[in-house]
């Protein structure tokens, strides 16, 4: 208890000192929860995705369709369950810095796969009725304001023209890891525009969106279908849901990869900003130590007692930095828009990584001046002066 007591007692005896490296610790937790939080929000694509959904494309590109025809073929393939399809719409709503996913689907599939876009039935059934109806998130729906009814014109670029879309439905996502800023519309108006004005771009799916049985099976199942199409104009890739995310963002892995060393680079700082103020106060506290070794306390107890200090500090400024963290990406998600990172929280991960973190540094921070203390002499140590 009385070196419990000491602990406490030296950590907050240069109030100042220890006030200014807490805030310096705090500062630096509170950049490092950001930053991977930012890290976390750009995968959240893939730690999202479903291990029984498969995803067919073109097996050159992505940007190149596939025949509306495979669905039937896939379909016939053992282990799979439901087939859906969707395509990339692109267009301008507003002007072209208003981005958000925009995609022509099948309709009566698209929930089946995506059970996690909650629908309430009745918004469903007029969704069905309406040839240029369109299902959006809530997150897109708070955002821009739309409401059940709305008319939503949008000028289109890789299917030039004007279009214009009713709200007939408003999808709320089932958690919070789930994107609430898509925009859905039937394929089926696309295709017959397609028809009357472009023939050759008409009856071209973009993706299928396999459900399958069994995740075990997705390897075999992926092989199956490829296998379906392999010689023909439109030969295919099948790969997990997870896979297909992660093709997204692979342009910008560079960036993500520095921003999660940045992150990690910011460790080391709070660990010498502790490691600065602990060598300062064990310095200081030489003829001290030097005293307790007189008084019998061995090296056991001076090992608890700079240790703790040094974890008293660390876990002070931790838990601080953690509290920070939580209104400050609270902030930046209100003003930055959800289509922009339409899933940023900060998640259990980041905090049990902070958490540890504060724990090693805490320890690293009193390596050395554990040493000190536990090499300097009594005698050496009564005559210091510091």
């Amino acid at each position: 208890m009385k070196v419990l007591k000491l602990m406490f007692k030296n950590a907050l005896r240069h109030k100042l000192r220890t006030s200014l490296t807490i805030l310096g610790i705090a500062i630096a937790v509170v950049a490092f929860g950001f930053l991977r939080t930012v890290v976390t929000a750009w995968y959240a694509g893939v730690e999202a995705s479903a291990a029984n959904r498969l995803i067919t494309r073109n097996s050159v590109s992505f940007i190149f369709p596939l025949p509306y025809a495979y669905r039937d073929r896939i379909a016939r393939i053992p282990g799979v369950e439901t087939v859906s399809f969707a395509n990339w719409f692109g267009g301008v709503y507003i002007d072209k810095t208003q981005f958000f996913a925009r995609m022509a689907v099948d309709a009566g599939t698209i929930l089946d796969v995506y059970p996690e876009f909650r629908v309430p039935p009745e918004q469903y059934h007029a969704f069905m009725q309406e040839r240029n109806a369109c299902i959006v998130g809530a997150d897109l729906a708070r955002q821009y304001g739309f409401k059940l009814g709305d008319v939503i014109p949008m000028e289109g670029d890789i299917y030039p023209g004007k279009w214009e879309f009713v709200v007939r439905a408003i999808y709320e996502p089932r958690d919070e890891k789930v994107d609430g800023t898509q925009f859905f519309f039937h394929w089926e108006y696309l295709d017959e525009r397609m028809k009357a004005e472009t023939p050759a771009r008409a009856g071209q799916v973009g993706w299928y969106i396999i459900k399958i049985a069994d995740p075990a099976n997705a390897a075999a199942i992926s092989e199956q279908i490829d296998a379906e199409f392999r010689n023909s104009r439109a030969e295919t890739k099948t790969e997990t849901e997870a896979a297909f995310q992660q093709g997204f963002i692979q342009g910008t892995s560079l960036v993500i990869d520095l921003l999660n060393f940045i992150s990690f680079v910011i460790i080391g700082i709070i660990m010498l900003v502790l490691g600065n103020t602990m060598i300062m106060s064990a310095r200081e506290r030489t003829k001290e130590y030097a005293v307790l070794k007189t008084l019998g306390f061995s090296a056991k107890h001076l090992v608890t007692l700079i240790a703790g200090e040094s974890l008293v500090i660390s876990f002070l400024a931790g838990g601080l930095g953690l509290l920070l963290t939580y209104p400050i990406v609270g902030m930046f998600s209100l003003f930055v828009p959800k289509t922009w990172f339409p899933i940023f929280y900060v998640e259990p991960s980041t905090v049990a990584l902070a958490a540890l973190s504060a724990l090693g540094v805490g320890i690293a921070a009193s390596f050395f001046p554990i040493q000190r203390a536990l090499r300097t002499s009594i005698v050496n140590g009564l005559r210091f002066v510091g």
